[in-house]
C-alpha cells in the first residue's frame, strides 16, 4: 500500500494471531502530524490490537511499522519503552489514574519518571490542567473527583510530555454523552494546538466525528473511509 508523503506513523500488512484467533489480517494504517484518525469497528474486530501494535506494546507476527522513518521492529525493548515515555501519550477508557497520588501528582508522573524535578514537573502539569479546565482539582485524589473530571486529568497526563502521537482507546467509553463531548472537545483542541497526531479507537460515531479521517477494522482487515464533505 502507498501511504501519503509526510506520514509520521505507518503500518503495512500487519498480522497478529493469538493462538488460533487471527486478530489482525493484513491491516494498514498511516497518520500525519496534527491529524486525528478514528479507528472504528465492532467488538473483537482487531482495533485495539492495531493500536497496541502501533504503540509498540504488542509485536505483530509479520508486517512493518515505521515511526518517524524508523522501523520499530529494529528497536529493542528499551528503545520502544523510551518511545512510549517521550514520544507517545496514552488515554484509556477508565483513566487509570494512581489513586494514592493527587491529581497534579498524577499529571506530573510521566515527567517525574523521565527525571524532571518535582517543582518543574508540577509546574508543567498545572499548565496542562488549566488547559483541560481541572486545575482546581490539583490537591484532590482521583477518588474525590467525578468521572468526567478524572478523564480530563488523564488527558492532561497524556499530553504533559508533549507527545508526537496520542493513543486514545475508547476515551469516552465510561462517560455520559455530555461529559464525553467535553472531553473530546478539550482533547482534540489540545492535541491540535501541539500538532500531535491522535489515534482514536472508538465504536461510537459521535466520537469518531471529531476525527479528520476514519479507518474501519473488521475481521482484522482495515479500510480507509473517505469523509463526506
Amino acid at each position: 500500500m502507498t501511504h501519503p508523503a509526510g506520514s509520521l506513523l505507518v503500518a503495512d500488512d500487519l498480522r497478529k494471531a493469538y493462538g488460533p484467533t487471527l486478530a489482525l489480517d493484513g491491516a494498514e494504517f498511516s497518520i500525519h502530524p496534527g491529524e486525528v484518525v478514528a479507528v472504528m469497528g465492532p467488538s473483537g474486530s482487531g482495533k485495539s490490537t492495531l493500536l497496541h501494535c502501533l504503540a509498540g506494546i504488542v509485536t505483530p507476527d509479520s508486517g512493518s511499522i515505521t515511526y518517524n522513518g524508523h522501523e520499530m521492529a529494529t528497536m529493542n525493548d528499551a528503545q520502544r519503552s523510551a518511545l512510549r515515555h517521550t514520544e507517545f501519550g496514552f488515554v484509556f477508557q477508565f483513566g487509570q489514574l494512581v489513586p494514592e497520588l493527587t491529581c497534579v501528582e498524577n499529571v506530573a508522573l510521566p515527567l517525574r519518571l523521565n527525571g524532571t524535578s518535582r517543582k518543574e514537573a508540577e509546574r508543567t502539569a498545572l499548565s496542562w490542567m488549566e488547559r483541560l479546565e481541572v486545575d482546581d482539582l490539583r490537591k484532590k485524589r482521583p477518588g474525590e473527583v467525578s468521572g468526567g473530571q478524572g478523564q480530563r486529568v488523564a488527558v492532561a497526563r497524556s499530553l504533559v510530555t508533549s507527545p508526537r502521537v496520542l493513543f486514545a482507546d475508547e476515551p469516552t467509553g465510561a462517560l455520559d454523552s455530555l461529559n464525553g463531548e467535553r472531553v473530546m472537545d478539550l482533547l482534540t483542541d489540545a492535541a491540535r494546538s501541539t500538532n500531535a497526531a491522535v489515534v482514536l479507537v472508538t465504536h461510537e460515531a459521535r466520537v469518531a466525528a471529531y476525527s479528520d479521517r476514519e479507518i474501519v477494522v473488521r475481521d482484522g482487515k482495515s479500510r480507509d473511509m473517505e469523509r463526506a464533505i
